[in-house]
């Protein structure tokens, strides 16, 4: 009976890597390692080939409460205006795309202008521009 070999199927993540200096997709290398830390396992960055030692607990956690299931309702959200001030935790509904999310973050692009980052019900999360100049 004729021997097969057991294929491995690649497992990636998309972290940061501080060697490209931005977020990159990075293939699991080995078995994670108990810790009384965590559970560490390397990871291999896709572009540059650097190692990087995880947490895989602390990135499951991250990828749980950005993929938080959301219940909110148009009734409690402001419609989306690119010229508007939003806090992070308003609730926005956007027009154009028919969809209610949360205010996540907000970040400066880099062009100089504000954004802020929203976790949508259907579209996931999106970056839109905020206090936009008349």
């Amino acid at each position: 009976m004729p021997r097969t070999k057991k294929v491995r199927r690649a497992k990636y993540v998309v972290i940061y890597s501080p060697f490209v200096m931005k977020e990159t997709k990075h293939e699991l290398v080995g078995e994670p390692v108990e810790t009384p830390n965590g559970r560490m396992q390397w990871a291999r960055c896709t572009r540059s080939r650097q190692m990087q030692l995880l947490n895989l607990d602390i990135i499951e956690s991250e990828l749980d409460k950005s993929r938080a299931v959301l219940n909110i309702s148009i009734e409690d959200a402001k419609k989306y205006d690119i010229h508007e001030d939003y806090q992070i935790g308003d609730i926005i509904y956007h027009p154009i795309w028919e969809d209610v999310g949360i205010v996540r973050d907000k970040v400066t692009i880099s062009n100089g202008m504000n954004a802020i980052v929203v976790q949508f019900q259907k579209n996931n999360e999106k970056r839109l521009i905020e206090s936009l100049k008349k």
